[in-house]
């Protein structure tokens, strides 16, 4: 018996065995360390069988040190003969190319996107997080519409449906942008609501266009597109294909399949 887990900011998808459940998201570059570990023990408590090997794969994974700690982690706590710790771009890259060499995206809470030889991520350019990346992304998109909605540049009628909907207050934007334990995950749960304004509102189609158009001029096309067709991973991006497959065609980029999850993917992989 095997563990996989698939692991974005927002939440987990756990497999083991024939049995799927979902826990609390991690990102090991934005979120404590002590918060990644708690969220990671939600999920274990849950397993109640012996493994033959756990496999996670989480966002932010950008230095040996981490996945070191984490496999540490892991190992005092199960009884595994085989713990692997990938990024999610590896995780992407297994689900829809399998073994076979072609271009991931991720479009989830976060972004990424890489080249895939059939084993290995190849050629990868750095994301930056959703501090200072992320382009194309859920949080992305949320940080560009509270910076306008702070300094009061957001449509009226986008506003006033805003405020009645969240807690539009500038000190609960800030304490959870810069005190919250998971401050991607935040800002990417305004998505949903800027999706629904998209067919009304060419402020909101600008937005979201111009974070697709942004994610695949300063990293998409870093990777050869013009040879391989970019499958794209997430739920963000499986959300916004139509929108996603717009604006790619206007780069000239053919896209192959939108998978919302990677973790069927992934089972595939390893079973």
């Amino acid at each position: 018996m095997i563990a996989i887990v698939e692991s974005g900011a927002t939440k987990s998808a756990w497999r083991v065995g024939d049995r799927s459940f979902t826990c609390a998201g991690t990102n090991v570059s934005s979120m404590p360390m002590e918060t990644v570990k708690e969220h990671l023990c939600e999920g274990l408590s849950q397993i109640d069988c012996r493994l033959d090997g756990f496999y996670f794969y989480t966002a932010g994974i950008v230095t040996e040190e981490i996945s070191l700690e984490l496999e540490a982690f892991l190992h005092s706590k199960l009884d595994v003969a085989e713990v692997e710790i990938q990024n999610d771009l590896v995780a992407a890259a297994r689900a829809v190319c399998g073994h076979s060499k072609g271009i991931a995206a991720i479009l989830g809470t976060g972004s990424n996107a890489c080249f895939y030889d059939g084993n290995d991520v190849e050629l990868k350019a750095y994301s930056g997080g959703f501090i200072i990346g992320d382009d194309g992304g859920a949080a992305a998109l949320g940080r560009r519409f509270m910076a306008d909605f702070i300094k009061d540049l957001v449509p009226a009628d986008v506003a006033a449906d805003f405020s009645s909907r969240f807690d539009s207050s500038y000190q609960s934007i800030v304490e959870n942008i810069y005190r919250g334990g998971a401050p991607a995950a935040y800002l990417g749960s305004f998505a949903p609501f800027l999706l629904e304004w998209y067919p009304k509102s060419a402020y909101v189609r600008e937005l979201v266009d111009s974070n697709f158009n942004d994610f695949i001029v300063r990293l998409l096309t870093k990777y050869p597109v013009g040879e391989y067709k970019v499958g794209v991973v997430g739920g963000f991006g499986y959300a916004c294909r139509d929108i996603f497959s717009k604006v790619a065609a206007s780069h000239g980029i053919s896209l192959g399949r939108f998978v919302p999850a990677p973790i069927d993917g992934l089972a595939d992989y390893h079973f």
